[in-house]
């Protein structure tokens, strides 16, 4: 077998430990690898794999999206709804229904109104307790592309996205692309 010349000193790209050193995060990630070492669910793989993603990629989850996303769900009351990230509140959620929750972490108001409800909020480490190996359980993130940066990735003519621009009055980006006067209008 021979050393492959055009990519000699190429890093693999797949995380292999978290960056951070939360030491509760290292924990969990010590936990689960045990777990998707010990048991062939593939769950526990997911949420180890999971643990290791920088905060971008662990986009936060909101009430109301979980909601909406377990509305079709049969038997939702003896499950669990795992969110490896944040689980935040929405305030145009009126009311939350019964839930078990089980996060990285739940902002304060998320967290009170899921045990209002009746519900509860679970750590992950108490989840693998709970279920070792993911039976009972459903697993969800959050979107990804909601974040604000994204409105300006692809800018270009035609492609309806967001500019970087100072203002929006007459003197901000207002020449050729942007009024028929000049050249073309997109």
């Amino acid at each position: 077998m021979g050393i492959d010349i055009a990519r000699h000193h190429v890093k693999k790209g797949v995380r292999t430990a978290p960056k951070s050193e939360d030491p509760y995060l290292l924990l969990l990630v010590k936990l689960y690898r045990f777990l998707a070492r010990r048991t062939d669910s593939k769950f526990n793989k997911a949420i180890l794999h999971r643990l290791f993603l920088s905060k971008n990629n662990r986009p936060p989850l909101s009430l109301s999206r979980i909601v909406k996303e377990t509305a079709n769900t049969a038997d939702l009351s003896s499950k669990v709804i795992v969110q490896v990230g944040t689980v935040t509140d929405d305030i145009r959620l009126t009311e939350v229904p019964k839930l078990s929750v089980a996060a990285l972490r739940f902002t304060q108001s998320a967290k009170d109104r899921i045990i209002a409800a009746g519900g509860e909020a679970l750590t992950l480490d108490q989840l693998a307790l709970r279920a070792p190996t993911g039976s009972n359980t459903v697993l969800l993130r959050g979107v990804k592309t909601a974040r604000a940066a994204y409105k300006y990735f692809g800018a270009g003519p035609h492609k309806h996205k967001r500019p970087y621009t100072i203002s929006k009055g007459r003197k901000f980006e207002r020449a050729r692309g942007r009024r028929k006067s000049r050249g073309f209008k997109v």
